[in-house]
Order: C-alpha cells, then structure tokens, then sequence
C-alpha cells in the first residue's frame, strides 16, 4: 500500500436547506474540493449516504451526483453504512488509491434530513438498527442510547448533569465555524433544563438532523506533491464492525468496533492515542462521546465523562474533541458527516481553523460510527512539513 494525501476540501452549511437538492448540496461541497487540488476530472467519486431513498426517493446517488458535478462517465458508486456513510466512503477511496488502482478520487458525503415529516425521519434513522429485534419493538436511536445512558450511570455512579461540558464544549467551538448549524453557546443550566427526550437523553444531550455535503480529493503522493496546498497524510484508514443489536453485545458499554478501527488505525500509523494532538469523534449523543474516549484508548472504561467534568476535551485541553463543533453543534447530514470530520481535522493541521486553531498539532483522528457502535471507521491524518 502507498501513501496517499488529501489535497482539497470542501463544505457546505449545514442546516434546512429548503432550496438545495442533494445533487446540489454535492455539487456545492465536490467543486470546492476539486477547485482547491486545482482538477477537473478524478478518476472515481465515492459518494456516502444513508437515506436518500426513503426520504429523497432517489437511488443510484452515484451516478446522479457525478453527472450533476460535470463527472459523467468515471467510476461512482455510492456507500452505505448507517451514520458511517462518509467515513465509509472515504475509506473506500483510501483503498482506491492506496492499492494503486486510482491516482485521485473524490470521497464526498450528503444527506437531506429536513424537509420529511419527523416521524418519517424518525422511522428511517431506526433502519439502522437492528429491524426484527429493535425498531419493530419502537426503538429509536434516543431510546437506544438513553438505555446506554441510563446504564452507564448505574455502572459508574454518574448523574446526567455530569455529561453537560460535551454539549457546552461542543457550541462553545461551533460559534466560530461558519458551517455550523447551532454556531452559539451554551450554559451548564441550560443543559440541566433543557427538554427531556428519553430520560436520561435530553434535547442538548443529542445532534440535530440537518442537510449538507462535504467533500475530499485523495491522491498519490506523486500527485499530491504537485498541488499548491499543504497536503495531509492519510495515515491510516480502518473500519471494523459488530452487532447491528445491542442485546447481543457481550457488554453493552464498550464500544468493540471502536475498539477494534481504533487499535487498527494505530497499528497502520505506528502511533499510541498519547501522540494524538486533538480527536473528532461522533458525539451523536453525550453518551456516544463517553464510549468513543474509552473505546479509542484516551480514557479507562468508566473514565470518558471525567474528561468533560474536568475540561479535559476543551481546544486547551489534553484531548479536544469536536473542535469545530461536533455532530452536536456543526449538525449532524448523517452520511456527510464521516467527510464533515475530516474537513475539520485537515482545517486544524493545515492551521486554517480560525478561532478554533490548536496550536502546533500534527496527528489528528477522526471516528464515525454507525448505528448504535455496530461499524466504526478511524482515520489518523497527519501534516508532513
């Protein structure tokens, strides 16, 4: 396998965009990337995405999106895998190009969310789960994650107000990102009163739908080193999965996918979680946060809302997290969001994300997941000077 590059970026706002279709949305993400690594025709697009058929009734996004952005005719498919769509996607243009079948290919997320009654949105996110043992029985993915929720507070001694910095950390970033969807702070009180959803989930214990695209040009090293930009390392690339169910986990409190794309990732990258500078992870709801610090190696079991009591995932902490904002705060297109992460972690390495800068940061990861931790994707993305 050879080293590959990400050589441009692109995004749009998430938010309810009542004037855009998803070939637009993509359109909008696909050409800032292109235009950045300064091409005009990559050799395949990978397009992640879960629910344009049954809210958009469009299939064959692939196509569709490639002929909309002026690609018609290469290789497009699109790529599955619940909340991990984009980070999926972009794993199959890693392998894509790392094999040496392509020199540069285009991974790009996007997903329309808002315009679909809630309760068919509702019924839709639930296909992720497992259909016979979990959403026919009216479990939606708050009920899921609030039972994991309730759980671990049992387990650890936790009171739901102890989750608060996730969300407040998470909109403290989103104020200085232009694509965030809720780009405004918020207060531990307005955590503790904020409307319940499923005890002990509340409103600002979850992401919020929302429609966007994002978009990334991975190239060869030979081709990387003839672009204007600093290009980012991709240096590892890792999914890994496990039960659809929760019930058929031998423990529901550990996040075994995460685990295992984790521990994939730094094996590829020769990197442990201490030489990791800041860490995208899917905050879907406060309680994923938790899972995903323990899973990835950057916490004890037990030990991942500790972080946030003790500031520890703030942009001066010893761990960031959701640095621009998260799913939390940025919004959550569930099949963009994989390629949202990895626009904000190349933004941090190349020294590009404003307000929200870490200074000196050289190895970020990024995690998506999908469904309730039945597949996890992890990329570490590295600035070489």
């Amino acid at each position: 396998m050879r080293d590959i590059y990400i050589v441009g970026i692109g995004q749009t706002k998430v938010g309810e965009h009542w004037d855009k279709s998803l070939r637009e949305l993509s359109l909008e993400a696909i050409r800032q990337a292109l235009e950045e690594a300064q091409i005009e025709l990559p050799e395949a697009l990978f397009v992640g995405n879960m629910l344009s058929g049954q809210l958009s009734n469009q299939q064959n996004l692939g196509a569709l999106v490639a002929d909309h952005a002026g690609l018609r005719h290469i290789e497009a498919i699109k790529v599955e895998a619940a909340c991990a769509s984009g980070g999926a996607a972009l794993h199959m243009a890693y392998v894509a190009v790392a094999s040496g079948l392509y020199d540069v290919v285009v991974a790009c997320g996007v997903e329309k969310m808002t315009e679909a009654p809630p309760s068919k949105t509702t019924t839709a996110l639930a296909s992720a789960a497992d259909a016979l043992y979990e959403a026919e029985h009216g479990l939606s993915f708050v009920a899921l994650n609030a039972l994991l929720m309730r759980r671990y507070m049992h387990e650890y001694g936790y009171s739901r107000e102890d989750f608060g910095n996730f969300a407040i950390n998470a909109h403290r970033n989103a104020a200085n990102n232009p694509c965030a969807m809720f780009p405004r702070a918020i207060t531990q009180e307005a955590f503790i009163q904020a409307k319940m959803i499923a005890d002990p989930i509340s409103l600002l214990d979850s992401s919020a739908i929302g429609d966007g695209a994002a978009a990334v040009v991975v190239a060869s090293e030979h081709f990387a080193k003839s672009r204007p930009l600093t290009p980012i390392r991709i240096a590892a690339s890792a999914l890994a999965t496990d039960s659809v169910a929760i019930h058929d986990r031998p423990d529901p409190l550990f996040l075994q996918a995460a685990y295992l794309s984790s521990q994939k990732a730094y094996a590829q990258a020769q990197v442990g979680p201490e030489e990791i500078d800041f860490f995208e992870l899917h905050d879907a709801f406060s309680i994923m946060a938790a899972l995903s610090l323990e899973a990835a190696g950057f916490a004890p079991r037990g030990q991942g809302v500790r972080l946030a009591i003790e500031n520890e995932i703030s942009l001066q902490g010893r761990i960031p997290i959701s640095t621009m904002g998260g799913l939390k705060a940025r919004g959550h297109p569930v099949g963009a969001t994989g390629i949202y992460q990895v626009v904000e972690a190349v933004l941090q390495l190349r020294g590009e994300a404003g307000a929200n800068q870490l200074q000196g940061c050289r190895l970020g990861m990024t995690q998506n997941i999908g469904g309730s931790g039945a597949v996890a994707v992890t990329h570490i993305l590295e600035r070489v000077d």
